[in-house]
């Protein structure tokens, strides 16, 4: 019998929220393969994650008990369960430095978040001490001295990092050695959504492409009413992402488009909409004869639950990763579940790829 799988969560928000109400779903008889890419992974269930620590800086957080924590403001994602597991787990004050965007000061409480006064705790120390393997990063976008700040202590203790937010640590080789070095395995970086923005515009460029025409502009623009949209709303925080989700769509074009022929990026705030993310996609292209074509599409998803699956996958990957004693960035499993990998990949073939990695025949 496998043992369990013990992660740390950094930022307690609708995404942690829901890949906890994800663990308490997939226990449940019956609830397997539902939505799920992989029932198991080596024997690995969605029901062996056990959260043994988490961070926050919001006052309605901290020093909760994390059941609880997921259900405080600002969070606003549905919930499919009617409770989440009991860990039995405090949310521990994390570093602030850059994790919250001045601007959000101006925004209702119950929108934006209430710093707690509390000391930051010391977090090597709290990894060391909850027997952590894995740190799930969800903090904002923009974060990015205190994601390096969680990166640091998860090289300090050992603790596999897995970055699902837009700095890039996994994608950087500098970061990437030194987990190397180290023989921690880690997955990074921002995380994709099981059938989101960009995923579905990674499949309609290929198309075009695989098809014969040429792609010659196209656009992504998204709005949301969650506090991550609200982050956003400060563009001097958008770099990473942009860069995220525009290499995305360039990395599967036949021909790389220039700047001001692509855009892609969170365009509004919109805080009747909560964690509903709605994207509005337009490709423009020249088929046979030059003549010219054009596609528009709406997606509207509920965000943070999208990519629950996807984090649920990597986490049990890591932990394979980890009881083969391999370090280093997992190149097929962070371009499957990824929009920012260390190396680029088309989707089916990273979908092959960690496919012989959960069988052992590829070690990447």
């Amino acid at each position: 019998m496998k043992s369990s799988i013990r992660i740390a969560v950094i930022g307690v928000g609708n995404c942690a929220s829901s890949l906890l109400q994800g663990l308490g779903y997939y226990a449940r008889p019956g609830k397997h393969h539902v939505g799920l890419l992989h029932d198991a992974i080596n024997g690995y269930r969605p029901e062996d994650i056990q959260v043994v620590a988490a961070f926050d800086v919001d006052a309605r957080k901290v020093g909760k008990p994390l059941r609880e924590a997921c259900a405080a403001k600002p969070n606003c994602t549905t919930w499919f369960v009617s409770q989440i597991p009991n860990f039995k787990v405090r949310v521990h004050m994390g570093p602030l430095l850059d994790g919250v965007a001045p601007h959000m000061a101006n925004y209702p409480a119950d929108r934006t978040f209430v710093i707690a006064k509390q000391k930051p705790a010391q977090l090597a120390k709290v990894l060391r001490a909850s027997g952590a393997e894995i740190a799930v990063n969800y903090l904002p976008v923009g974060s990015e001295q205190a994601t390096k700040a969680y990166a640091a202590a998860c090289l300090e203790t050992g603790v596999s990092l897995l970055n699902c937010m837009p700095v890039f640590i996994v994608s950087d080789p500098t970061w990437a050695n030194r987990f190397a070095k180290k023989n921690i395995p880690i997955v990074g970086d921002d995380v994709k959504g099981q059938l989101g923005a960009t995923i579905l515009h990674r499949t309609l460029a290929k198309l075009f492409n695989t098809r014969g025409v040429r792609v010659d502009r196209t656009y992504q623009l998204n709005v949301g009413g969650n506090t991550d949209f609200l982050n956003m709303l400060n563009r001097d925080r958008l770099a990473s992402k942009k860069i995220s989700k525009t290499e995305a769509v360039q990395s599967v074009l036949e021909n790389r488009l220039p700047y001001e022929q692509i855009h892609i990026g969170p365009s509004d705030y919109v805080p009747w909409q909560n964690d509903r993310k709605v994207c509005f996609l337009r490709l423009e292209g020249r088929g046979f004869g030059g003549c010219p074509m054009e596609l528009e599409l709406r997606l509207s998803v509920e965000d943070s639950p999208n990519s629950a699956g996807m984090v649920i996958d990597a986490i049990r990957c890591l932990r394979l990763a980890r009881d083969r004693r391999l370090g280093g960035p997992l190149r097929s499993v962070s371009a499957w579940t990824m929009k920012h990998p260390p190396q680029p990949m088309d989707d089916e073939h990273a979908r092959q790829l960690v496919e012989a990695f959960v069988r052992g025949t590829s070690r990447v």
